[in-house]
């Protein structure tokens, strides 16, 4: 197979992965939601844990992690790293605009970070360190996200320059830009001060977050 065809096969490969829809699935299942429809309205770890419980969110988290994980493996074996990244990304996209739940998903911070596990896994750390940091601060879901996202993003692009890694700049940038445009409600909220922390009582102003 032509490698443009493999890099495109493990790219829709990757967004058949991301397009499922686990913070829904788990919802259902544990309590027999959509938690699209409740609290934050996004079907990621954040509003699970807020309308469906610790370990349904728990789970979610995994899912969502593995998703990226197991898409860029597979991309990888299918096309080797260019593969790997291409499938990796896709992954992404699935996740935050799923094709079998009407286009309507989560983040993709999770999604990306275990995309990035396999790909550049040193990148994967220091997103995990950054996000990890910035949840122990401020409590805030949405932090974790886009702190873990733009410090992996920013190690991505110096190890990638340093390395002239294509298939790592090929997933950091393009993957952050996503988690970015998708917390875009959350950042409006966090400049006004009004972003709720862990535990915090929903408001009417719902940001969607993970």
């Amino acid at each position: 197979m032509h490698r443009a065809a493999r890099l495109a096969a493990s790219a829709a490969l990757g967004y058949a992965i991301g397009s499922i829809p686990s913070g829904v699935l788990v919802g259902r299942l544990s309590r027999g939601i959509d938690v699209r429809e409740h609290g934050s309205h996004a079907m990621g770890m954040a509003n699970v844990l807020r309308t469906a419980g610790r370990g349904p969110a728990a789970v979610t988290l995994a899912l969502d992690i593995g998703k990226g994980a197991a898409a860029a493996r597979l991309g990888k074996a299918l096309g080797g790293r260019g593969g790997g990244a291409a499938a990796g990304l896709g992954a992404v996209i699935g996740h935050s605009w799923p094709m079998y739940v009407g286009f309507r998903g989560g983040k993709s911070s999770a999604t990306l970070f275990g995309a990035a596990s396999v790909i550049t896994p040193p990148v994967a750390g220091v997103s995990l360190i950054a996000g990890v940091t910035a949840l122990a601060i401020t409590r805030k879901t949405s932090v974790l996200s886009l702190s873990g996202s733009i410090a992996g993003g920013l190690a991505g692009l110096i190890l990638g320059l340093r390395r002239r890694d294509a298939a790592g700049l090929a997933l950091a940038l393009p993957g952050v830009a996503v988690v970015i445009y998708r917390h875009r409600e959350n950042i409006d909220r966090l400049i006004r001060g009004v972003e709720p922390a862990v535990g915090d009582p929903e408001t009417s102003d719902p940001a969607p977050t993970a």
